[in-house]
């Protein structure tokens, strides 16, 4: 029997179960031979290869079937991590997206960095919840992947460096070290029980917040927070990436709930980011908008790819459009952090945001407007919700 969040209307109640219903039914409905399609198919679709099984939305879509409670999704739930792992690249790198029919794999032009983290943490997940043994099953394809991104490592921060554009906000110019992806490597350690995860751990926390993290004794690192300790102005989020002589404050959202959900975030961190977020009412008006503050065309960190089809302006896209996807794991963040009477009221924002269009689970929306945007009957945004579902549903069971 399902747990009712409590101080829900019945109304608000039947939303919320409702929107769980329906992502069932986008998961179900873009399900392939070969795993989970990006998006629904449809000429649209095919033509931006939205009809393709990617990296990252396969691993994270993984997740949210393992945990939906629905068998028939559970079943199928690693079938794109083994399409995944049969282009895996000779050096171990797990491709962005496979094409339609498994024709070809794309790699992106300066590399996908995250596809592999993601599709290390989905197959660990359903190995440990609902198909035991899958581990061992790639085993092969797993060690190649972990030897790959040991290779992008760097050797005393333990922190996995990469160029920019190259992980799931594929044209935001954050390179060097990456909070986002580094947040993930924290977790892929702790789950594989990698060497060196407690470095990994205090060179996120000194590097991308050196504010509040005691400074660090490496050489090396005490340069980069001196040039951020000088100059930085955002005091209260991480930063989303630290280069040699310039850093990233316009508020990385996904990248600080993944700090919080990871591991590297300890209570008080984890209040005073979610504070902070709060404050810039990322969750208005729906769960959650991406970029606390977006860069602009007057900002030294602007690059001229980011106009390309005039995307990636300020409000939009991943320069401060609204996720829903990502919009789970701003709910899963409350529920761990703040308990289920902060994160219901989110999850039945997400619920109103997958509603829009006649249940249209966009992609994105603009972060002002709130306008439609982007591929509609998006797998991850279904799969987020079901995250959320399931984080609230714990939140309620542990009061």
């Amino acid at each position: 029997m399902r747990t009712r969040p409590p101080t829900l209307s019945d109304a608000d109640s039947a939303l919320i179960e409702t929107c769980r219903v329906r992502a069932v039914q986008v998961l179900a409905a873009n399900d392939s031979t070969q795993g989970i399609l990006a998006a629904a198919p449809g000429a649209r679709a095919r033509r931006r290869d939205y009809t393709a099984i990617f990296g990252r939305d396969a691993a994270i879509c993984a997740l949210g079937m393992a945990v939906s409670g629905e068998p028939a999704l559970q079943r199928r739930a690693a079938c794109g991590l083994f399409t995944l792992a049969a282009h895996q690249a000779a050096n171990g790198q797990m491709p962005k997206f496979v094409a339609a029919a498994g024709r070809e794999a794309d790699f992106w032009y300066l590399g996908c960095i995250d596809s592999t983290l993601w599709w290390l943490i989905a197959v660990d997940h359903l190995d440990r919840s609902v198909h035991p043994g899958l581990r061992e099953r790639l085993r092969r394809p797993v060690a190649r992947a972990l030897h790959w991104l040991h290779c992008q490592e760097h050797p005393h921060f333990r922190l996995l460096m990469q160029p920019e554009a190259s992980d799931w906000a594929d044209i935001m110019p954050r390179s060097g070290f990456v909070l986002y992806t580094n947040a993930l490597w924290h977790l892929v350690k702790r789950r594989f029980r990698l060497p060196h995860a407690s470095i990994t751990h205090a060179s996120c926390n000194q590097l991308f917040h050196p504010f509040s993290a005691g400074l660090a004794e490496y050489r090396r690192a005490r340069l980069l927070n001196d040039y951020v300790l000088r100059r930085a102005r955002n005091r209260e989020l991480y930063l989303s990436f630290v280069n040699f002589s310039f850093w990233g404050e316009e508020g990385d959202v996904f990248g600080n709930l993944l700090a919080l959900l990871t591991g590297l975030a300890d209570a008080h961190t984890a209040h005073r980011v979610l504070d902070a977020l709060t404050r810039a009412q990322v969750h208005r008006p729906y769960p959650v908008r991406v970029v606390v503050d977006p860069i602009r065309q007057d900002d030294p960190l602007w690059r001229d790819y980011m106009h390309r089809h005039r995307q990636n302006l300020a409000w939009q896209y991943h320069n401060g459009g609204i996720w829903p996807f990502v919009g789970g794991f701003w709910v899963a963040a409350l529920a761990q952090w703040k308990g289920a009477r902060a994160a219901q009221p989110e999850l039945l924002q997400l619920a109103r945001a997958n509603r829009l269009g006649n249940w249209q689970f966009n992609e994105w929306l603009h972060g002002r407007s709130a306008r439609l945007r982007g591929m509609p009957l998006q797998s991850w945004s279904a799969a987020g919700y079901l995250l959320a579902y399931a984080a609230v549903q714990r939140a309620v069971r542990a009061r």
